[in-house]
């Protein structure tokens, strides 16, 4: 079965292939659908996501919701992790520690970057940096991945 990096560099070159590719991040994931994620990058430890403002992901403030927030930061930093953790193992979000930094107002991106090397089994930290269109930061988060070897 080919990996997640596999399949969004294959269905990235086609017309509309990013977009295919969020609706299977939202089938094999459903709750990430709810945000309508669309992938701007997605190499080994990178993940470019965004989602625009609009009145789903809104909350009383009119401002995004912090769900919202957590949720893209989850799904940008879990597929970051994944285009690098070896097909016999496996990971799961354990804890996550957020910053509202500032009012979460129009289309945002959601960037996870990291060093490749820093993928162990046991737990790691992964960095999602939230900015908006201008390019300040609205929103951080360091999620811990628990990371272990697939049960066979």
């Amino acid at each position: 079965m080919p990996s997640i990096l596999e399949r969004y560099q294959s269905l990235s070159k086609l017309p509309g292939g990013k977009m295919l590719f969020a609706k299977l991040v939202g089938f094999n994931a459903p709750f990430f659908a709810k945000i309508k994620p669309i992938f701007i990058d997605l190499r080994p430890a990178y993940c470019e996501t965004r989602i625009k403002d609009r009145r789903a992901v809104r909350n009383h403030l009119g401002t995004i919701n912090a769900g919202a927030l957590c949720s893209m930061a989850e799904m940008t930093g879990g597929l970051a992790l994944d285009t690098i953790v070896p097909s016999s193992m496996r990971w799961i979000p354990k804890t996550m520690t957020v910053n509202y930094v500032a009012k979460a107002i129009g289309t945002i991106t959601a960037i996870s970057e990291f060093a490749p090397e820093i993928v162990k089994e046991g737990d790691i930290e992964i960095p999602i940096v939230v900015s908006n269109e201008a390019g300040k930061t609205v929103f951080t988060a360091a999620i811990t991945f628990y990371v272990s070897n697939k049960k066979k």
